[in-house]
């Protein structure tokens, strides 16, 4: 409210100063257009008879000679528009354009146009007029004698030349305003991506709190076990329960590796040892990976691998990794007997791969948004996914340091696919 209030009143005092400088132009303009009919009423070379009482004319034409001469008469055409333009730049009117005329008693329209003095007299519209009257200097009853004469100055477009004068007014306003307004909305924008930020961190910590506590508490159960007398003279339950607690350990170890390789990939420190390696015997070891938990979940996993070539230029551990990311990802938002497809072919020169499954699919929003680091989707109020939103953030890392592009596809309730090109090696 405080923007668009300063912008209002901004935009009434430059419609003020408008104003302003619109009568202070009509000001200098009256003043320039009464001295230069000042000037043309001057006649220094002219001098009247003085008039006696009873001086009786015989005729007209007599009369006529003790008459002033017209400003038509005294005056050609560039004398005159001499003299205007000087009264112009006395008044701070400078390389201000204008038209003028000389008429007679009639000031109508017809008599400017056969006139014939510019194409802006008839135009009233952008224009500013001014008619002065020219009086001749013959005093008494002779001055009715006198043709009178109007002195008519036009000056074209004074809405332009009142926005010129002022134009490094509006100019600082306007750039000032959309500094001011920049800043505004980039404050802004900055304050609801905090907020975003902060949301996701938190939910961060509330994921690692609760993906940590559950290994802990296994640990804890374990060892309490292992500590029992029946247990300790078991050595078969002495060995399951001390595999327990080394399983729950590596799952930590994982996890904990998973944050510091986030960690590693912000400062991008994360060096590929790039070589030309078989993109399917890399993608089959991911395959064995995930074979059997999708056994488990009574699953069903497809490998169609028919890409004539797939020698790629890749770091066979990150190459590996960002693979079984995918099909990890594929499995946990699947629903019961999930069917995964991992199908490769070659594309121009790149190497192609789609990972298809028939999960619970990504509405608009979260298809937008699951690379961004920490990101996870809702899966409504069940915790059933476990995982920091890091897994498709170091993917789309690892991708674009192989050179290759990664996108998704994804129809809510359906399933999603997602499609990775990487180059093939130059042979």
């Amino acid at each position: 409210m405080s923007l668009v209030g300063l912008i209002f009143f901004q935009f009434l005092w430059l419609n003020s100063a408008k104003e302003i400088q619109k009568d202070k132009f009509k000001d200098n303009v009256n003043l320039a257009a009464n001295d230069a009919a000042l000037k043309l009423m001057e006649d220094d070379n002219f001098l009247l008879r003085p008039r006696r009482n009873d001086l009786l004319f015989p005729s007209d034409k007599s009369a006529m000679e003790y008459v002033k001469p017209s400003v038509i008469q005294r005056y050609s055409k560039d004398q005159i528009k001499q003299i205007i333009r000087n009264e112009f730049d006395k008044n701070s009117l400078k390389n201000i354009p204008f038209e003028f005329a000389v008429t007679g008693n009639s000031l109508t329209s017809d008599q400017i146009e056969t006139e014939n003095f510019g194409k802006y007299f008839l135009d009233s519209t952008t224009n500013l007029n001014w008619a002065i009257p020219l009086q001749g200097a013959s005093g008494g009853n002779l001055e009715n004698l006198a043709k009178e004469e109007w002195l008519v100055i036009v000056v074209p477009h004074q809405s332009s030349i009142v926005l010129k004068e002022i134009r490094l007014f509006i100019w600082g306003a306007v750039l000032f305003t959309l500094i001011i307004s920049t800043a505004f909305f980039v404050t802004i924008r900055t304050l609801l991506r905090q907020k975003k930020l902060s949301e996701i961190k938190s939910d961060f910590i509330n994921n690692m709190t609760h993906e940590f506590k559950t290994p802990l508490a296994t640990i804890s159960l374990a060892v309490d076990a292992l500590k029992n007398e029946k247990v300790i003279a078991d050595k078969d339950k002495s060995n399951y329960f001390t595999g327990v607690i080394k399983e729950e350990n590596k799952r930590m170890n994982k996890q904990v590796e998973t944050i510091l390789q986030a960690a590693l990939l912000d400062k991008q420190e994360v060096q590929l040892n790039l070589k030309k390696l078989p993109a399917h015997e890399m993608i089959r070891t991911a395959l064995n990976n995930i074979a059997l938990p999708v056994g488990e979940k009574g699953g069903e996993l497809i490998a169609n691998l028919d890409a004539p070539k797939d020698i790629i230029m890749a770091d066979e551990v990150h190459f590996t990794n960002f693979v079984n990311n995918l099909l990890d990802n594929a499995l946990k938002y699947s629903k019961e007997n999930p069917r995964i497809v991992l199908s490769t072919s070659v594309v121009g020169n790149n190497f192609r791969i789609k990972i298809d499954d028939n999960g619970i699919g990504m509405n608009k929003e979260t298809l937008n948004r699951i690379f961004e680091k920490f990101y996870r989707a809702h899966t409504g109020n069940v915790h059933n996914v476990k995982g920091f939103g890091l897994g498709l953030s170091y993917v789309k890392t690892m991708v674009q340091a192989h050179k290759g592009t990664i996108k998704a596809e994804s129809i809510l309730g359906k399933g999603s696919s997602f499609i990775i090109t990487v180059p093939l090696a130059k042979v």
